[in-house]
Order: structure tokens, then C-alpha cells, then sequence
């Protein structure tokens, strides 16, 4: 009988020979269509709708840094500006006679200012240095939430004459706190300024239309 069963053979019976049956085409499509992701392995719509909402933000990052290195590069401009124009009156203008520019109405002349900007309030040295130092601080916090243009100029005009203004007040005579700022732009029936004070007043100027026009320095648009 055992001689028998070996010239005939047995049949191939899977279960007989430990193998397992193997899976259909359709069992793959069901375990596709099970998967998480949805068919053929595409996102659901809930998927996309996160996907789609964080580009406009990682679009934004870029811009925003953009806009930062925007207000320091006009602040850095302001600042050199400043400081060589003082550096080449101190040199070249102060104890000299005023030079005349356009006959009377405009003249370089030496002055140096306890004061504010234009010569007001001589007696608050101190605090207007401290208002100076309070000012550039303000103005770095801003830059973090800075997505306009516009602003970014109008910041960098007030970041470059602070930091003109301020580095007088803390090198020069007197001492440090109490310095005299070098100003030299003398128009016929106006007060004596100087690069930085343009600067400011520039940049003031800018916020205040920026303002009126409804734009914040997020780069969005209200309208009272």
C-alpha cells in the first residue's frame, strides 16, 4: 500500500504542505481602500485642507523676514549716514565760520544740542536719552509681527535717527547720558538739525499717513 501511494503520488493540497493560499488582487484593493489615506494612497480632504492652510503660512515666514532685514537696512543706511556727516562737521566745521549753501536761506553750521531734536528742551538731556534707548526697544518688538513694506521703511527711518541720536548722547561731551548731539543744518528762520532728526521726522511723517490709510505694520488693511 505505502508502495502504491508513492508511484501514484498525493495531491498538491496547500494545507497538506504548511504553504498558505495566496491572496487575490481584490484583497489588495479592499486593503487600499481600508488604508488611512483613502484610495491608491491619496490624502483624505481633511489632509489637504491642513496641507493647503500651512503654505499660505510658510509663504509668509519669508516675507516677513524679508520686511526685517528691509527696516535694518534703511536703519543701518540712516545711522552711517548720520554718524559720518557728524564725524566731517566735528572735523572740517566746528569752531569755523558757517558755510553758506543757498545765500541766506540755508547754511552749514555747527552747533552741538543738550536738547531735544531742533533744540528744544536743553534741561532733559537724560530723559530724552532714555526715551531715545525706550524708542529703538519698541521698535525691535514691532519687527517680529512686521509684514509691510511701507512700515518697514517708516521703522528703519526711526530706528536709524534714534540710534544717530542716542550714540551722541552717550559719547560725547559732557558724559555719557548728558552728550551733546552735533547738529549742522541751519535753514534761514528755522532751528538747526541734523541727518538723524530728518530721519525721525520722516519716518514720523510716514507712520502717521500709514495710519490714516488704515494699514498696520502686520500688513493688514481696517477701515474705521
Amino acid at each position: 500500500m505505502a508502495e502504491a501511494e508513492r508511484i501514484i503520488g498525493t495531491p498538491d493540497i496547500p494545507e497538506a504542505a504548511g504553504a498558505e493560499p495566496e491572496q487575490s488582487d481584490s484583497g489588495s484593493d479592499v486593503a487600499r481602500q481600508d488604508a488611512p489615506g483613502g484610495q491608491d494612497g491619496q490624502d483624505s480632504p481633511d489632509e489637504q485642507a491642513s496641507s493647503d492652510e500651512q503654505a499660505p503660512a510658510d509663504e509668509e515666514k519669508p516675507k516677513g523676514k524679508r520686511r526685517i532685514l528691509v527696516l535694518f537696512a534703511v536703519a543701518v543706511f540712516a545711522y552711517a549716514l548720520d554718524l559720518v556727516s557728524k564725524m566731517i562737521v566735528v572735523a572740517k566745521l566746528e569752531h569755523h565760520e558757517p558755510i553758506q549753501v543757498v545765500g541766506d536761506w540755508l547754511r552749514f553750521e555747527a552747533i552741538r544740542n543738550a536738547g531735544a531734536a531742533f533744540g528744544f528742551g536743553e534741561a532733559f538731556t537724560v530723559i530724552f536719552t532714555c526715551i531715545a534707548a525706550a524708542v529703538i526697544v519698541v521698535i525691535a518688538r514691532l519687527a517680529r509681527k512686521l509684514y509691510s513694506l511701507p512700515w518697514a521703511i517708516a521703522l528703519g527711518m526711526l530706528l536709524g535717527g534714534a540710534l544717530g541720536n542716542l550714540t551722541d548722547r552717550l559719547f560725547r561731551s559732557p558724559g555719557v547720558f548728558e552728550g551733546a548731539v552735533v547738529d549742522f543744518i541751519a535753514p534761514k528762520g528755522f532751528a538747526v538739525f541734523n541727518l538723524a532728526d530728518s530721519a525721525i521726522v520722516c519716518g514720523g511723517f510716514l507712520i502717521v499717513i500709514l495710519s490714516f490709510r488704515g494699514l498696520d505694520p502686520d500688513g493688514t488693511v481696517h477701515k474705521d
